[in-house]
């Protein structure tokens, strides 16, 4: 489609994909092809439908993602794709997005990243992260715009009657955070917060059920969940928030009370930072995709 779209715009720019494998069984309906020793303009790394592989990639991969970058390719990933992107070394201190589900477990395992899981994309030049699954889209039109022109893109765009705007990914993110973690301290934390997020917390509070300090339970809350208990406590609330935008009809003043805020204007604005939209605009984004 971007090669018949170039051609109408004259632009002297033609795509072509191959799968590159390795040790990893072949697509049923594509060949993978032997020419890893080609150069590529870019190469992308897909999201992971099934299994875990991306969690430990071939260390030829890695090798051979690096040999690609040396000689002056764009690597690009999707969703699960961050992890064997962020293997090379070339994501250190730079932000990144992947799937906001994946976001924990990423830092976790790479804490040099930058996360912006609330970005759906972030294009540094040499280097491009998508976010969730489906944001092989937006990295797609990424790089026919980057490769051909922005009207290229927009173009395309069109022809797959595909919104071509800025959007984030945080739209869409879910807070569900992991308790799998290991700290047992911070789990009965947790669960507690979850059961009464709508209560006024301390940190105090929360350091005596604990038996720790302070200073102990900020270090070990963040390090386990990556929040500060305050922080955790919003993202609680604010997703609360969204459920109930989502299937009442309420108005958000009743909700923001619902949810432990008295001030509707310091609930709206955290909602605003967390979310990216207004509560109104939220509602009607979701709600109007659900029942059109």
């Amino acid at each position: 489609m971007a090669n018949h779209a170039s051609k109408e715009q004259g632009i002297d720019v033609t795509f072509k994909a191959e799968l590159i494998a390795f040790d990893t069984p072949s697509m049923p309906d594509q060949a993978p092809s032997d020419n890893k020793d080609a150069s590529y303009a870019v190469v992308i790394l897909p999201p992971s439908q099934l299994g875990d592989d991306y969690l430990m990639p071939p260390q030829a991969l890695i090798e051979w993602l690096g040999k690609q970058h040396q000689q002056g390719s764009i690597l690009a990933s999707a969703c699960a794709g961050a992890f064997i992107l962020a293997r090379t070394g070339l994501l250190a201190g730079k932000p990144v997005t992947t799937h906001w589900g994946l976001a924990q477990a990423l830092h976790q395992q790479f804490p040099e990243l930058q996360m912006a899981t609330d970005k759906i994309l972030i294009n540094q030049g040499d280097v491009i992260t998508a976010g969730g699954m489906m944001s092989w889209l937006d990295l797609g039109l990424e790089v026919v715009s980057q490769l051909g022109s922005p009207a290229l893109m927009r173009l395309v765009g069109k022809m797959l009657v595909v919104d071509t705007g800025a959007r984030e990914q945080r739209y869409y993110q879910q807070f569900a955070p992991s308790y799998q973690h290991g700290d047992a301290a911070i789990v009965p934390l947790q669960h507690e917060l979850n059961k009464r997020y709508s209560q006024t917390q301390s940190i105090a509070g929360l350091a005596r059920r604990a038996n720790l300090t302070e200073r102990t339970l900020l270090r070990r809350f963040v390090k386990a969940t990556g929040f500060k208990p305050t922080q955790y406590l919003q993202r609680l609330r604010v997703q609360k928030a969204c459920d109930l935008l989502e299937t009442t009809a309420e108005p958000f003043e009743s909700i923001a009370r619902q949810i432990g805020y008295e001030d509707v204007s310091a609930c709206r604005k955290v909602f605003i930072k967390v979310m990216g939209l207004s509560p109104g605009e939220f509602r009607k984004r979701f709600v109007a995709n659900r029942t059109a």
